[in-house]
């Protein structure tokens, strides 16, 4: 039976007798806005900005001027903190290298998907995060099984609490639609590398 990511968070969440640490893994701004709306009630969250994936500096500090924007505006009942790792492209160049051509939500994207959750992991771990997670799972054109499926290995491999996700669910990415337009944030039309910008991919 397949696995109902939203409600195996919202279980967490409910059975939690503190406000634990969590690092969360920012693709873009519109896709964090309603995870951090959801998460910041009963989580301390710090936004980790790790893209290496995206095809252009410009495009890089675009988005992540609007992530920093969007923190700063939106107004919450815990303190969202922020840390960023720099734009690294190559970091995603070497997991690219030999599946140019293949297609998108394809083996490609998947590892791509596991280079920033590996990061996040490593650095949640490193700093004392209780938990790590990713705002991947709200866009519908992506596989949020396989971000759980990665999120829980990467979990076992640096002992260190995955929270699944599936945010699209109960309409969170109808809201991310409202919010980013309340905010004006800039929408990108394409997921970050040169190989989504081909297609009409969005996020």
């Amino acid at each position: 039976m397949k696995e109902n990511y939203d409600k195996l968070m919202v279980d967490t969440i409910s059975r939690l007798n503190y406000i634990p640490k969590i690092l969360l893994h920012s693709c873009c701004a519109p896709c964090s806005t309603y995870c951090i709306k959801e998460l910041s009630r009963h989580l301390l969250v710090t936004v980790f900005y790790y893209n290496p994936n995206i095809d252009t500096k410009e495009e890089y500090l675009l988005r992540l001027n609007e992530q920093k924007r969007f923190i700063s505006e939106y107004k919450t009942e815990n303190k969202v903190d922020f840390l960023e790792m720099g734009y690294t492209p190559v970091d995603f160049e070497k997991i690219a290298v030999g599946r140019e051509n293949l297609p998108e939500r394809g083996e490609r994207c998947f590892l791509c998907y596991k280079l920033r959750l590996e990061k996040t992991a490593i650095e949640a771990k490193k700093l004392g995060y209780d938990y790590f997670a990713t705002t991947l799972t709200l866009s519908p054109l992506k596989c949020a099984e396989k971000i759980n499926e990665i999120g829980k290995v990467l979990e076992k491999a640096y002992n260190i609490r995955y929270l699944t996700s599936d945010f699209k669910k109960r309409e969170g990415y109808k809201q991310s639609l409202l919010l980013s337009k309340e905010y004006n944030l800039y929408r990108q039309n394409y997921c970050g590398c040169r190989y989504s910008k081909r297609g009409t991919n969005g996020i």
